[in-house]
């Protein structure tokens, strides 16, 4: 097997060389099929994977428990969506993963279809780098109980519901009252999800390697309450003081159950990691300024497949012939 390529200097994620694959590699493919192009997609990259690698499972409705499938990584077809999907489905038994964007954005979904194709040989050799990405277990205790369990890679949020009244909700770090909120709702992210629900609700972006939480109050009364980061070696837990009927506790977008004033909701470092199989350019500030749309239309260039530096071409092409003779 060929050496693991090295690190880019923009790069200092914590991760791995990539596993020895002596034999054909097993490989689940994997996706939403009821989104567009995916199924499609799907017909159209199995025959060519399966040049490389052993397609062991082909999944396009995330029906079957990942976790007890024994393969070498995942490809997952479609979006950030198809990936939490994927995480989720494998538990604690996470492969490396490469996400093929078929979505809108895809910070984690960054390779095109084309460009996967390409990266083929390389992938399926063993040549390439695992970054590993910090997960979240989150727990709803009741009555010292555990009634609910997940493992999420965005973020767990405190959302209410009807009749959407503002909610108190108190933090505990390590057992100390750090504060109430009131609020509509409450965010506690790891630096993958901070690019997602959380930074819509204000909240900072943080660097893939960090080690660390957001804690993001939504719509806060008090206008001096603002998002904080802290480690991830500590022991979350929210408990709201009043809650309806609808208030429930929401892990990676899906409704893990409702909660009660009895209730404790902690979260804590989870014990396995989400692992994303690196491609070389695809850089930390390169992704945020193609994703985020810094300096261009992120909804036209996505839909045009395009990075922002096809962008920059066409620009200057076009500044060319607009250009008096």
């Amino acid at each position: 097997m060929t050496d693991a390529a090295p690190a880019t200097p923009d790069d200092e994620s914590p991760s791995n060389a990539s596993p020895s694959i002596e034999q054909r590699p097993r490989v689940l493919l994997v996706g939403s099929g009821d989104r567009p192009n995916v199924a499609e997609q799907a017909e159209h990259l199995k025959p060519r994977i399966e040049q490389y690698a052993d397609v062991v499972l082909t999944d396009l409705h995330f029906e079957h428990d990942l976790s007890q499938v024994d393969a070498d990584l995942a490809v997952v077809l479609g979006g950030d969506g198809s990936i939490l999907s994927a995480a989720r489905q494998m538990g604690k038994r996470q492969l490396p993963v490469i996400g093929v964007n078929l979505g809108k954005l895809g910070f984690l979904a960054d390779v095109q279809p084309s460009e996967f194709e390409q990266l083929m040989p390389d992938i399926f050799s063993g040549r390439f780098r695992v970054v590993e990405h910090l997960m979240l277990d989150c727990t709803v205790l009741r009555a010292g109980k555990v009634i609910r369990r997940q493992l999420g890679l965005n973020e767990m949020a405190v959302l209410g519901g009807p009749p959407y009244s503002i909610l108190n909700i108190d933090l505990y770090v390590d057992a100390e009252l750090a504060t109430t909120y009131s609020c509509d709702g409450l965010i506690v992210s790891t630096p993958v999800g901070s690019t997602a629900h959380s930074l819509s609700a204000g909240g900072p972006i943080l660097r893939k390697n960090l080690q660390a939480f957001v804690i993001s109050a939504i719509s806060p009364h008090t206008l001096t309450v603002r998002p904080v980061v802290d480690t991830a070696d500590r022991v979350y837990e929210v408990v709201v003081q009043d809650p309806t009927a609808a208030t429930s506790v929401v892990v990676d977008g899906q409704v893990l159950c409702p909660i009660t004033i009895e209730d404790r909701v902690r979260i804590v470092r989870a014990e396995s990691s989400f692992k994303l199989i690196e491609v070389r350019g695809h850089t930390y500030y390169r992704t945020l300024r193609e994703k985020l749309g810094w300096g261009g239309d992120i909804v036209e260039r996505s839909r045009r497949g395009e990075t922002q530096q096809d962008e920059l071409k066409r620009s200057q092409r076009k500044r060319g012939k607009d250009k008096p003779q």
